[in-house]
């Protein structure tokens, strides 16, 4: 069908081979990613203490609670992926973001929940295209 041609099995002899896909990380990717968490600094009581949930040994964060997630989420993985993952997936993926920061808002204006709704139906569309679905 010609869709998504970068991501056709590979014949090599008797092994056929997947490509990773575009959002799949290295090793040294998932450093730099851990690196930069580790090294974000915050205002004092500004948010959670990234530096105890980055497992470097691990290359991954641990012991996330839901507040974490969302300081995570809302505010932090926009910078740590903007070296480290293609434009196209971190476009969609700060696109996430900054939709999750406004609708986490005190206020929320009700002329702009129209909005809202439209940018989160283009963002999943486009989610769809690098994340897709697995059927079981």
């Amino acid at each position: 069908m010609n869709i998504r041609g970068e991501l056709e099995l590979i014949e090599m002899g008797k092994r056929t081979y997947l490509p990773p896909a575009s959002y799949t990380t290295s090793k040294d990717e998932k450093k730099s990613f851990c690196q930069c968490l580790k090294g974000v600094k915050v205002p004092q009581g500004h948010s959670l203490n990234v530096k105890s949930l980055v497992s470097m040994q691990d290359l991954k964060l641990i012991g996330l609670k839901s507040h974490d997630c969302h300081i995570v989420m809302q505010q932090l993985l926009s910078v740590a992926i903007h070296r480290i993952i293609p434009k196209n997936v971190r476009h969609i993926i700060t696109r996430l973001c900054s939709f999750f920061s406004s609708i986490c808002c005190k206020v929320i204006d009700p002329l702009k929940l129209d909005k809202l709704e439209d940018e989160l139906v283009v963002i999943l569309s486009k989610l769809e295209m690098f994340f897709p679905l697995i059927s079981a």
